[in-house]
């Protein structure tokens, strides 16, 4: 099978089936920090600020995170769009676009802040965060690159 198709039916657009995947696995991941509590914003990297927010009972942690979470099932949702398991979805293509784009960025926010220290070090999570971004960020580029011309 080649690396990237042109065929944008469900079964041949594997590149956007696994992007759908890791945007539902990333959401149904935020909606798990929210149900994990503290402990959980600190191993995933939300801070200390926002787990102690959650410690105090405070409402912000949960909202924010939730809707994370909800965008990233809007993301899942456009990528399924996009492999044709839907009817097209309002803007698809600069949809597919921004999406991968935010993630292309987001992979690479953490070069500027390893080589330059500015305004804070790259920690751990912007090390381990970042690649996962640029991986999902690669995986939809190759299935909006497959899927372009029918998009």
């Amino acid at each position: 099978m080649p690396l990237i198709s042109s065929s944008t039916s469900a079964g041949a657009q594997p590149w956007l089936w696994f992007a759908a995947g890791l945007n539902a696995a990333a959401a149904l991941l935020h909606v798990g920090v929210i149900v994990g509590g503290p402990s959980w914003y600190r191993f995933f990297g939300a801070g200390e600020g926002m787990a102690r927010m959650a410690e105090a009972g405070r409402a912000y942690p949960a909202v924010l995170t939730a809707g994370i979470a909800g965008v990233l099932a809007l993301w899942a949702g456009y990528a399924l769009s996009g492999a044709g398991v839907f009817g097209a979805w309002p803007l698809l293509k600069p949809a597919l676009c921004t999406i991968t784009a935010i993630y292309l960025l987001r992979g690479l926010a953490v070069v500027p802040m390893a080589l330059a220290s500015v305004p804070q070090p790259a920690t751990p999570f912007w090390y381990w965060s970042s690649a996962i971004c640029l991986g999902i960020g690669l995986v939809h580029l190759f299935g909006l690159m497959a899927a372009w011309r029918t998009l």
